[in-house]
């Protein structure tokens, strides 16, 4: 996949909407000196190229009770590396799983795992994720503190 074309005004548009996604073309381009029309057009252009991919509201998760914060190294038997398709189905299924990476290494997936407490990892742990026959092993790292998160990308 190519990358698109994009100037130095469509660059500041995305990164002030992807500090606040909520304001207007208006807002957006008074912000970086531009009038409501081209702004809302150029806009419009970076939705249809799929640079921008659709609105988000981040929650605070520990506010609305979800305190453990998991990410899980899983890896799969020899015969589950034949079923990546459909272990990665299976995992889009489990509300807990945030995020799920297929990566290199001696591992073969990384998990971004959410739950309110450890009772409900372990639930979640030995009712669901270990009873996929794919898996050989997982390795779960409990987050203690969360120094930075964001969703923002460095352009």
């Amino acid at each position: 996949m190519s990358e698109i074309e994009i100037d130095r005004i469509d660059r500041e548009i995305l990164r002030v909407l992807q500090d606040d996604a909520e304001l207007s073309a208006t807002a957006v381009g008074e912000k970086i000196g531009l009038s409501q029309s081209p702004c809302w057009r150029r806009i419009q252009r970076l939705k249809e190229e799929g640079l921008i991919l659709g609105q988000m509201i981040r929650l605070d998760r520990k506010k609305l009770g979800f305190d453990v914060l998991v990410f899980a190294q899983v890896k799969l038997t020899a015969h589950g590396r034949s079923q990546v398709p459909e272990f990665a189905e299976t995992i889009r299924q489990f509300p807990e799983v945030q995020e799920c990476h297929l990566v290199l290494g001696n591992i073969d997936f990384l998990l971004r795992i959410v739950v309110r407490d450890i009772e409900e990892y372990e639930h979640f742990f030995f009712e669901k994720l270990s009873h996929l026959p794919e898996i050989q092993e997982v390795h779960s790292n409990i987050v203690l503190s969360e120094i930075k998160y964001t969703t923002e990308l460095p352009i």
